[in-house]
């Protein structure tokens, strides 16, 4: 059986809002499961959705690069340890170099690209700067007959949106939409039937503690499955910039469709190790 760690415990109550012990319980219900006993726990208590997993404490910068034809462009993240390092120029000077070097011989692969002398700058960089660099992900969107762009938020969310048909600008319009509000799928129809089984359990557990008949039950259902498709279908979405507009129609009415949405956050999916400073001295000092 898996140990229930503080940490484990700390995770849930921040993406719940619920008590410690309730968390805790849920979390030996499922043997440490988290999402599991995220999807118990709003079974159970009406809890109505939990935050994203996502502590992400790597720090670093996502740059992009985009062909002049509007036709292809490039997500490439670089991880630094700590904000400082991500703001030096040395180290935004190599992110730019390894950017410019991938974008030109349209290198995806990291390991492939930084063979051919960019480990060794990396290597040097580190050494000077005295914190980890690391070259995390590359990503090409578009091609031929596809008009693409991106926007970047301040170096730490960056999107590319891909069109048939429409401009650059609509392209850059649909990225920063994409960037603030996080869709997670470009319409309800590409939405995976797990993911849907997935919240159809949670629903269907929620209204049966409602004490209604099964037909007004079944009811409940569909409309909340159909708001639950919209609310993370990117099409769906009203408009960052004008709530009267859904993103589909915006791009309905400029004559394109979105064929793809990539985004990438700095550092997300990555868990950087909480150091407990204390504990640490306390254990050096057993150890003199």
């Amino acid at each position: 059986m898996m140990a229930i760690t503080a940490s484990l415990v700390k995770e849930l109550r921040e993406r719940t809002g619920l008590g410690m012990m309730e968390c805790k319980k849920a979390l030996v219900e499922t043997d440490g499961d988290i999402e599991a006993a995220i999807d118990n726990l709003r079974k159970a208590s009406g809890l109505k959705a939990a935050k994203k997993a996502g502590r992400t404490a790597a720090e670093g910068i996502i740059v992009t690069r985009t062909s002049a034809d509007n036709t292809l462009v490039m997500l490439l993240e670089i991880n630094s340890e700590t904000d400082f390092v991500a703001r030096d120029d040395n180290f935004l000077g190599f992110a730019n170099k390894v950017a410019d070097i991938a974008f030109e011989k349209k290198q995806a692969d990291v390991a492939t690209l930084m063979a051919d002398g960019l480990e060794a700058e990396r290597e040097a960089l580190v050494q000077k700067i005295g914190e980890n660099i690391s070259v995390r992900r590359i990503e090409f969107v578009g091609g031929e007959g596809k008009t693409v762009e991106a926007y970047v938020h301040g170096g730490r969310i960056a999107a590319a949106v891909e069109l048939v048909g429409g401009t650059a600008e609509l392209a850059k319009d649909i990225a920063m939409h994409v960037a603030a509000i996080n869709p997670q799928f470009v319409s309800p129809a590409s939405i995976p039937a797990e993911v849907l089984e997935r919240e159809k359990e949670v629903v269907r557990a929620q209204s049966e503690g409602s004490g209604k008949p099964a037909e007004i039950i079944e009811k409940m259902m569909v409309g909340r499955i159909k708001k639950f498709e919209a609310e993370i279908s990117l099409l769906e979405q009203p408009f960052v910039k004008d709530a009267d507009i859904k993103v589909g129609a915006l791009a309905k009415k400029a004559g394109a469709e979105v064929v793809s949405f990539t985004r990438f956050e700095v550092g997300e999916g990555i868990e950087k190790e909480e150091v407990d400073f204390a504990a640490e001295v306390a254990a050096a000092a057993k150890g003199n």
